[in-house]
């Protein structure tokens, strides 16, 4: 008996010391198609993502820093850099199949420029998109209207942009007149632009405008002159896709008097976002987002006054069609 259990230690310690077992799989080291679908009415919206950046938090305005810290370290969130995602919105209305903003591309490194392959992931074909809706004219919204060598990639659409920020950002005049740091951003603004104006297929809107059956242009102004919400409705049920409203959803939620570096207009970005998540909170209507965590669909929750909290969506199964 003594020999036995002899044994069996020095199994277990040979066991011990015998180098570990590799999988016979290797990791794969890639992550899942960036897409996520749910039904609006008769309307199906699919979130896609065009991939994530990391912003410097001092590029926030209006906060103290301890304040900052605090709210970034309740959210789990990096400092002095945090992740903000870039997505993008697609809407079968049956009818149209609408884009609404188009990623970055690869203007701002190989993080981003994600939202061609999730869009073909999704079932879809760029040729498919009949209209594309820019909520702005900064880069990483427009960008990827064309592919690396500055070609469209969307034959088939009409690109709609409203017109105080077609008026602000595709002017050689405004540029020149702007810090020259800022002269680059509105290069590469009017650098995708330019085969859509040149193939007729660029056109504006107002505030208040139908630009599909179903989708309303909604004034958003302070980011840009002509930031825009679109507000999407099918059979009662209602979307706002917000645009840039947040950037940092740990801190400006809370905080909406907390602004961003890229604001043109630092004092109405606020008062805009102020005033929409108030109704969104009151109305409690699904939020779409572009600097949201991916999918950036969900509510708005008033947290005291002038406060507030992000409530994402679940996952979840499409509805069952009759």
């Amino acid at each position: 008996m003594q020999l036995r259990r002899s044994l069996l230690a020095l199994s277990a310690a040979l066991l011990f010391l015998a180098p570990l077992a590799r999988a016979e799989a290797p990791q794969v080291q890639t992550q899942v198609p960036g897409y996520y679908r749910t039904q609006l009415g008769d309307f199906e919206v699919t979130a896609l993502y065009d991939g994530a950046i990391e912003l410097e938090t001092k590029l926030l305005k209006n906060a103290r820093p301890q304040d900052l810290n605090a709210l970034l370290a309740r959210m789990f969130v990096g400092n002095p850099k945090m992740q903000t995602a870039v997505n993008a919105y697609l809407i079968n209305t049956g009818k149209n199949l609408v884009l609404v903003d188009t990623g970055a591309a690869k203007l701002f490194g190989p993080s981003l420029g994600n939202i061609a392959a999730n869009l073909k992931a999704a079932g879809y074909s760029l040729e498919q998109v009949d209209t594309v809706v820019l909520t702005h004219l900064h880069a990483d919204h427009m960008g990827g209207l064309n592919d690396a060598g500055g070609q469209p990639i969307f034959p088939k659409a009409r690109i709609l942009a409203a017109q105080e920020d077609n008026d602000f950002w595709l002017s050689e005049k405004v540029a020149a007149a702007a810090p020259e740091g800022m002269q680059p951003f509105f290069k590469l603004s009017r650098d995708s632009a330019a085969p859509y104006l040149a193939k007729g297929q660029w056109a504006t809107f107002t505030a208040g405008s139908e630009l599909v059956p179903g989708i309303q242009a909604v004034k958003a102004n302070g980011h840009t002159p002509g930031h825009t919400a679109f507000a999407v409705e099918s059979k009662g049920q209602k979307l706002l896709i917000w645009g840039d409203l947040v950037h940092a959803h740990a801190v400006q939620f809370a905080k909406p008097g907390v602004s961003i570096e890229f604001d043109v207009d630092q004092k109405q970005a606020i008062a805009t976002r102020k005033a929409i998540m108030k109704e969104a909170a009151a109305s409690k209507v699904l939020v779409g987002g572009m600097h949201l965590p991916f999918p950036g669909l969900g509510h708005v929750r008033a947290e005291g006054k002038g406060s507030y909290a992000w409530v994402p969506v679940e996952f979840a199964p499409l509805p069952a069609r009759p």
